[in-house]
This record gives C-alpha cells, sequence and structure tokens, in this order.
C-alpha cells in the first residue's frame, strides 16, 4: 500500500539504477503532468501564478494540518475544550476560527490504550479540508480505501502502528454528510507543555489514526 512512511522502493529503484541515472533527480510522471498543466493554464493566461501559489500555501499551511494540530493541542489541555469537541466537533472547531468548505459536519473520535479510530472514505476521498488540508495520495488510493476496512491492523502495520490484540480497532467512514477528525493519545512526558509546544507533536497522519505519537526527545 502506497503511503508517505514508505521511500523505501524510490531509495532501491535509484540505487539499482545508479545515482547518475539520468530519471532519478526527475519528479514523478504525476508530478510533470501538473506541472505541465499548470503551465499551459499560465501561458494563456488563465491563471495567476502568484495566485496559485496562495492557494497551494493556504491549504498545506494555513487551511492545514496546523489547524488540526492546534485544536487537538486545546483538547489536551483544556478539558472543558475537550468534553465539547467530542459532543460538538463542529462547533469547537469553529469556535478556533477553522470552518468552511468539507468541514461543515465533524465528529471527533478520541483515541485510548482501549480504542484506536481510525479514517477512511471508502467511496471517493472525503476528508475535512479546514482541518488537515490537502488529503495524501495514500489517502485517496483504492488499496486504502478497500483494504483499511477489511483489514484495518494490517494497514495500520504498514504505517508502522502495532497494537495490543486487546485495543479495538473502530474504522469510520468518512462522507459528504459527516467527516472526522482523530485525537490522538497525548505522549508522555508532555505535562507542562504549551499548547503550541503540543501542537508541534501533532502530525496529520495521527489525526486520520494511522500515526501514533511518541513523548518528545
Amino acid at each position: 500500500m502506497p503511503h508517505d512512511h514508505d521511500h523505501d522502493h524510490d531509495h532501491d529503484d535509484h540505487h539499482a539504477q545508479g545515482e547518475d541515472a539520468p530519471h532519478s533527480h526527475l519528479p514523478s510522471e504525476p508530478a510533470l503532468r501538473v506541472k505541465a498543466l499548470e503551465t499551459l493554464l499560465v501561458d494563456k493566461g488563465l491563471v495567476d501564478p502568484a495566485a496559485l501559489d496562495e492557494l497551494i500555501e493556504t491549504y498545506e499551511e494555513r487551511i492545514g494540518p496546523r489547524n488540526g494540530a492546534r485544536v487537538v493541542a486545546k483538547a489536551w489541555s483544556d478539558p472543558a475544550f475537550r468534553e465539547w469537541l467530542l459532543e460538538d466537533a463542529t462547533a469547537a472547531i469553529a469556535s478556533l476560527g477553522f470552518m468552511g468548505r468539507q468541514g461543515e459536519h465533524m465528529v471527533a473520535l478520541e483515541n485510548s490504550a482501549e480504542r484506536h479510530n481510525m479514517v477512511v472514505c471508502t467511496l471517493c476521498s472525503c476528508y475535512p479540508w479546514p482541518v488537515l488540508g490537502i488529503p495524501p495520495v495514500w489517502y485517496k488510493s483504492e488499496a486504502y480505501r478497500s483494504r483499511a476496512v477489511i483489514d484495518p491492523r494490517g494497514v495500520l502495520a504498514e504505517f508502522g502502528v502495532a497494537l495490543p490484540e486487546e485495543t479495538e480497532v473502530r474504522v469510520w467512514d468518512s462522507t459528504a454528510e459527516v467527516r472526522y477528525l482523530v485525537i490522538p493519545e497525548r505522549p508522555e512526558g508532555t505535562e507542562g507543555m504549551s499548547e503550541e509546544e503540543l501542537a508541534e507533536l501533532v502530525t496529520r497522519d495521527s489525526m486520520i489514526g494511522v500515526e501514533t505519537l511518541e513523548a518528545p526527545r
């Protein structure tokens, strides 16, 4: 299954071809197609490159995982907000200024030692853009969408997540009607950290439920 943690295949391919192989430093074919399309639209005056860069930066940085990380950090730090988030995630998240298309109907899922939640969209790629930004390629892949439901523990293992047998695994199917945000377990050793510091520990994958967080070193 393709996902962001799997870099071994690329490394092996480059090594087999030799470090000086002509294609080893070129972007992938989909990336080349996107670049070609972008160039064509810019040349025709249909797209302002500055506006395009601003849009991408907005979703990757400002309307992206950083927003979700702030939600999680506040839930870890503020018991009242955590309770509100679990009861009415849409309103709690909106109170922090994170709202809009693809985030109208949110549900928060809390991971614990007893239960691990992970999210998938089996039909397409429904995803909470206001708090997680642009969905990763693997989230939209047919392999993840099908196997996450059939073999969630196997999928988690491929992401490097090994859970105890006694931990219940629940898979939630994101739809156009409802989207999910996973609140990962707070790592040990983070007592006394500020919300800003805690937010730095939270990753996009942990808020989808395919990664667990480790204590800061």
